[in-house]
């Protein structure tokens, strides 16, 4: 049986920030809804982070997938482009415009 690790070639990575007062209901409600989104369109893995600073949080959502055509679910969608959740708009200080996709080189873990 293969790992998720083993099968993921690219790694897409969206980040986002809230004021600090927001950060809470921000996760809550980001946690709920931004996996199934990603699941449904074949991601491998996801993962989710947060960051909090002095004025502000960063979220980072990281999806792990078998090629860049599986981002897009074989439509001719540009994969660097941001998909926002419908509350988004609320919650973020700017709707980032773009992601970044990583070639996954090598994954480790100690079991």
């Amino acid at each position: 049986m293969t790992s998720v690790a083993d099968r993921a070639k690219f790694a897409r990575i969206w980040r986002g920030r809230t004021v600090k007062a927001q950060a809470d209901d921000y996760e809550r409600y980001w946690l709920q809804n931004g996996i199934a989104p990603l699941e449904a369109k074949g991601a491998l893995g996801v993962e989710m982070l947060r960051e909090d600073r002095e004025t502000e949080t960063e979220f980072v959502t990281i999806s792990y997938w078998e090629s860049i055509e599986a981002m897009t679910g074989g439509t001719n969608a540009d994969p660097r482009q941001a998909h926002h959740l419908e509350r988004d708009a609320e919650f973020l200080i700017e709707l980032p415009r773009a992601v970044q996709i990583l070639c996954v080189l090598d994954t480790r873990s100690r079991a």
